[in-house]
């Protein structure tokens, strides 16, 4: 491990620890570590997680939490705030920020967050948008699978198909493999319109992104396009100012050509629909999963919150999670921007 590695875990909060010394008490039993020998050795390399630490940094983010944002109505279990030590490489200042920021995009866009729940999305779950494959790629990566083709506007806004994406990343991110896998995204563009493009502005573009890259606790590692047409570049080019360099550089757009994209997801965990041999793509099974979890969104996103504005209010927010205000972009500039892909 090198000097930097472990200088990330030196935070103030546990500036009195040496560097050689082990958690004084055993993990609690609220906490039982489901990962294989595997992962707790990637875990070791690729997010500086030590397992006989663990229970020590974990235990510094809680102080952390309980000292600087005392109003943060948050989950301070182990396993909830290990999501955020995992997501930034056990930094304890960044993950606080990131839990700050996870609470704060909640706050900042109730169209999406409020009564967060499998059943109030059900005619998004059935039109088939969205769905999590079956199989696993060579890393472990889940496959989150978008299809804005089944998208029909004049029967929801496009905030429901956000919704239904957190949501599943939500649930997504409750296995400890997730967490130290993490996801790749499969999107289809096939039959996307212009005027169905149009609904993704800047706005919705910034707001989204914001949540992906600085306001939700998981590794997004890749994410294959195909059959996009031409207006993607136009899609592209509202989403990419917003994207940092490292998530810019892990899209791939693979166009008809499905050999491109065997390269990176092979064609034994694929449906038949992009050229794989594990069968029809079956929605079904993902929203049996997600409608079971009913209960558990239902006490996680439908319960009265605490007044927390203190310490939001002064929370450096992911850009993009501005007001309507900062980011009042007309559909004429965004119509405007994607016709001139044609």
């Amino acid at each position: 491990m090198s000097e930097e590695s472990d200088s990330l875990r030196t935070s103030p909060s546990a500036a009195s620890l040496s560097e050689n010394e082990l958690p004084a008490r055993p993990e609690p039993p609220g906490y039982v570590c489901s990962l294989s020998e595997e992962l707790v050795m990637k875990a070791r390399e690729e997010l500086q997680e030590k397992p006989e630490w663990r229970l020590r940094d974990v235990q510094a983010l809680r102080d952390m939490v309980r000292k600087e944002c005392p109003n943060l109505s948050t989950s301070l279990d182990d396993a909830f705030l290990l999501r955020f030590l995992r997501a930034r490489k056990f930094d304890y200042d960044r993950a606080l920020q990131l839990l700050i920021n996870y609470h704060s995009c909640r706050r900042s866009w109730p169209e999406v967050f409020d009564n967060l729940k499998p059943s109030a999305l059900k005619d998004v779950l059935a039109s088939g948008f969205l769905t999590v494959l079956p199989h696993t790629d060579p890393r472990g990566c889940h496959i989150l699978c978008l299809r804005p083709d089944r998208w029909i506007p004049s029967n929801y806004p496009i905030t429901e198909n956000i919704r239904a994406i957190y949501l599943t990343l939500e649930k997504l991110i409750q296995s400890e493999e997730t967490q130290v896998n993490g996801i790749v995204i499969l999107a289809d563009y096939k039959g996307v319109s212009l005027s169905k493009a149009s609904h993704f502005g800047p706005f919705i573009a910034k707001k989204v992104i914001g949540i992906l890259q600085d306001g939700f606790p998981i590794r997004i590692k890749a994410v294959h396009v195909v059959n996009e047409p031409r207006i993607f570049k136009g899609i592209f080019a509202i989403i990419k100012p917003f994207l940092k360099e490292k998530i810019a550089n892990r899209f791939f757009l693979h166009g008809s050509d499905l050999n491109s994209l065997h390269t990176n997801l092979p064609r034994s965990i694929l449906p038949k629909e992009y050229g794989g041999t594990a069968g029809e793509l079956d929605i079904a099974a993902w929203n049996t999963v997600l409608l079971a979890s009913e209960e558990d969104f239902v006490r996680e996103f439908c319960q009265p919150d605490p007044a927390c504005d203190d310490i939001l209010g002064g929370a450096l927010l992911p850009e993009g999670l501005t007001s309507d205000a900062q980011c009042d972009d007309s559909m004429r500039a965004v119509k405007s921007q994607l016709y001139s892909c044609y």
